[in-house]
């Protein structure tokens, strides 16, 4: 029981900062698809909720990047505005588990001041629908014949 709960926390850990541990992880280590969808979103959210509440804090008691001017407009800054202005809140969320990781999807999203309430859900949103494909994906997977014999 020790052992289940250590392999869940470790995968648990990773998913904090990148989604597709989880599904990964999860699979070698020979979770369902629905305790690795579980992990992966919990992860991920715990990421979410932990920035998105902790960053007004930070924001108010830290000083971070003031003490050297930075330029405005990297070519990194252009795509994040350019994504920005396309897609929105939904683009960003639907991006985060795919190129962006949990950290910089809520981070881009508390830099655009977006409600909290629309970073859970949207995010929230995001997770599940990532998780689930992800999740069901590699279950489906296991099961072809001659490629799950090879994976396990």
């Amino acid at each position: 029981m020790i052992e289940y709960i250590l392999k869940v926390f470790f995968i648990y850990i990773a998913t904090l900062f990148k989604f597709i541990a989880g599904p990964v992880l999860g699979l070698a280590a020979g979770l369902s698809a629905l305790e690795m969808l579980v992990v992966t979103v919990g992860g991920m959210m715990t990421t979410v909720f932990s920035i998105t509440l902790l960053g007004d804090w930070f924001r108010a008691n830290w000083k971070l990047g003031l003490t050297k001017k930075k330029k405005v407009f990297s070519p990194k800054t252009r795509k994040i505005v350019t994504v920005w202005r396309k897609y929105g809140v939904v683009g960003v969320a639907t991006l985060t588990p795919l190129l962006l990781t949990p950290v910089g999807g809520t981070v881009i999203m508390n830099a655009f001041n977006v409600k909290k309430e629309k970073i859970f859900l949207y995010m929230f949103l995001s997770a599940m629908f990532w998780g689930l494909i992800f999740s069901f994906s590699i279950q489906y997977i296991l099961e072809i014949p001659l490629i799950g014999d090879l994976l396990r």
